[in-house]
């Protein structure tokens, strides 16, 4: 039996999945035209954009290069691009030894 998600998770899903659809529909493709680019079943793109989260990772990555997003989603994860990142970077990376 799965566990239930988080509320937090749940609706992050959600939101992922109209921000997803929403990209389709902005750029003029069908359900069909995205699901055929990312070699998925129509079912698995309603399930993707209706915010189930049981939906694969390969699913949404592919869904997101179709739609020209997933460069933007990669660099969203960059921990370097934050300020947390790149202090702890700093902290575990050695400094340059000069001789």
């Amino acid at each position: 039996m799965a566990r239930p998600l988080p509320a937090r998770t749940r609706i992050s899903a959600e939101t992922i999945g109209a921000h997803l659809s929403t990209w389709r529909k902005l750029q003029h493709l069908t359900a069909e035209q995205v699901a055929e680019r990312a070699g998925i079943s129509r079912g698995t793109l309603r399930r993707l954009e209706n915010g189930e989260a049981t939906v694969g990772l390969d699913v949404f990555l592919n869904v997101a290069r179709v739609l020209g997003a997933l460069d933007r989603l990669v660099d969203a994860l960059d921990p370097y691009e934050t300020d947390l990142g790149r202090a702890r970077a700093d902290e575990a990376l050695p400094r340059r030894v000069r001789s």
